[in-house]
């Protein structure tokens, strides 16, 4: 990709940064650090990513941990082939619409919404498929934080303070006890630049990585996992662990302006990404992201393309659509005749006629690594499994409780799923990975960085930093206060329902990862976090 490094049009608050022999980027320094020593063992950039992932469910347990899915996009230079990784885990056995009655939604904590965990299995998978180094060399960083304890990063005690205040209001009964045993400190949240540590969780890791994750599914961390769920009255069994393997599936692809782009098929929600794209290629937007029109069409393309997926997507084994109606150029133009001058409220069209912790990685051999793992709503269902440090996570709020719903809660089914790691790639070339994580956020985060780069000449670096928008509901709109006040005024006049914030938490973090023309890497960091990119 061409861009111009000098090109900050936004002032973003930092540079590219650029490396030749190798890439991380993360959220939080700690985690980027672990990579790019992984590298310098002689790992590859799929080592880097396990190792970075599996420091990141330690370092930053806000949005992520042990028992949480993951999703992965995997390049192999040599092969020119670009590989996927759908983790996610499926509904217990026991998981039955009955067991919902009375229900208006799916439970948000506790051990009703706990799906099958996928992250242990997905290091396992990858490490053991493209790794060079074992897992127990990867796993080490993390299983060393947990020990000896890390310093706790701004961003992270900020959501760490925020999330336990929460949870003292909301978390009632003995079930919630081990999560404040193990993610509090004399009763309170871990401040910025406090260290800790969890020696439950540096035990752990260890089994994982002994086992290559087979005790956390068909061992005894499965039967930990069994007994604390069947004394509270929970779902999820160790019959339900044992039958889950990661599957290696095919990306998903659109063209867009000579690019490709790639994301996971469902029951991820990547497809939002490649739907809005179609209607939004139809479109000249004259390379100016500064241009309320062209801003408009951005955001109605995506409030379209949403339309469908939360109506449509769910476990691909249990769609009602084929993908390819729902990729159909054709579908997309009709969609794309929709969008007019003012603001529309979305509504799912008829297809049939025609929600973290994001990271990248890249090594010397130019082989990339998007990956994205979460355990959803910060900690996720605020069960912990006791003298493990594993939280699980709640995905399983994100089922419907509607009969006639696609996405209808089942046994063994995924729900829909709001983790999507991206890639990019020209004449079967790699470009870069990329990802925006925060749960909804996500596709809409995609879009914005994608259409930074690729329509307005961005570079990845400003391309995160430069002001974002999110779609909230019907016309309702979020813009960050650093939006120019004229496009603010504009988007108003034409019937969006602005409202401007000032925390942008809310409002992603993303990481880039690009091949130059140069031969080395391009990267840029979230600014709204603590990211990191760490090079050599």
């Amino acid at each position: 990709m061409k861009f111009d490094v000098e090109n900050h049009v936004y002032n973003s608050k930092r540079n590219v940064v650029f490396g030749k022999s190798g890439a991380v980027a993360t959220s939080v320094p700690l985690s980027s650090q672990v990579g790019l020593e992984i590298l310098k063992m002689g790992g590859n950039a799929v080592d880097a990513a396990v190792a970075t992932a599996a420091a990141s469910a330690v370092v930053e347990p806000v949005n992520n941990g042990i028992g949480g899915d993951a999703y992965a996009l995997v390049w192999i230079e040599e092969e020119k082939k670009l590989y996927g990784l759908n983790s996610s885990g499926f509904a217990p056995e026991k998981m039955t619409l009955d067991n919902f009655k009375g229900l208006d939604e799916m439970p948000k904590y506790g051990l009703k919404p706990v799906t099958v965990p996928g992250i242990p299995a997905a290091w396992a998978e990858l490490n053991k498929k493209f790794g060079n180094l074992s897992l127990m060399d990867c796993l080490k960083p993390a299983i060393n934080y947990a020990r000896e304890g890390f310093v706790v990063s701004p961003t992270v005690a900020k959501i760490w303070e925020k999330d336990y205040k929460l949870y003292k209001k909301e978390f009632k009964g003995e079930e919630f006890e081990p999560w404040f045993d193990t993610f509090s400190k004399n009763g309170r949240a871990p401040v910025a630049g406090e260290i800790f540590k969890c020696e439950d969780q540096a035990r752990t890791l260890e089994e994982i990585a002994k086992t290559n994750a087979e005790s956390f599914y068909r061992g005894s961390i499965a039967e930990k996992i069994d007994a604390f769920s069947k004394k509270y009255d929970g779902f999820i069994r160790k019959s339900d662990l044992e039958q889950f393997y990661p599957e290696w599936v095919e990306p998903i692809t659109t063209d867009y302006r000579g690019y490709t782009v790639s994301e996971i098929p469902p029951n991820g929600h990547g497809l939002t990404v490649l739907m809005a794209l179609n209607i939004l290629k139809g479109f000249d937007l004259n390379g100016s992201r500064e241009d309320s029109d062209n801003l408009h069409k951005i955001i109605e393309s995506l409030k379209l393309a949403f339309a469908d997926t939360k109506t449509y997507v769910t476990d691909i084994k249990h769609m009602k659509l084929e993908l390819e109606a729902l990729l159909n150029q054709s579908y997309a133009d009709k969609r794309r005749e929709l969008i007019k001058d003012k603001a529309i409220q979305p509504e799912s069209g008829d297809p049939y006629c025609g929600g973290t912790v994001y990271l990248c990685s890249a090594d010397k051999d130019g082989n990339m690594v998007s990956y994205i793992q979460s355990n959803y709503m910060d900690f996720g269902s605020g069960i912990v499994i006791p003298e493990t440090g594993i939280a699980l996570h709640n995905r399983g709020n994100n089922f419907s409780l509607d009969p006639e719903h696609h996405n209808v809660v089942a046994p063994l089914k995924k729900p829909y799923h709001t983790i999507i790691p991206g890639f990019l790639s020209k004449d079967s070339e790699a470009v870069g990975a990329f990802g925006v994580m925060g749960k909804f956020m996500q596709p809409q985060g995609h879009i914005q960085v994608l259409s930074n780069m690729i329509d307005f000449g961005l570079n990845p670096q400003d391309a995160l930093d430069a002001p974002r928008w999110q779609w909230i509901k019907d016309k309702e709109i979020e813009v960050e206060h650093e939006m120019p006040i004229n496009l603010i005024y504009d988007l108003a006049k034409k019937g969006h329902d602005v409202k401007v914030i000032y925390d942008n938490l809310n409002m992603g973090r993303g990481q880039i990862i690009i091949k130059n023309e140069h031969g080395s890497y391009a990267c840029g960091t979230e600014s709204r976090c603590d990211g990191c990119v760490a090079v050599y």
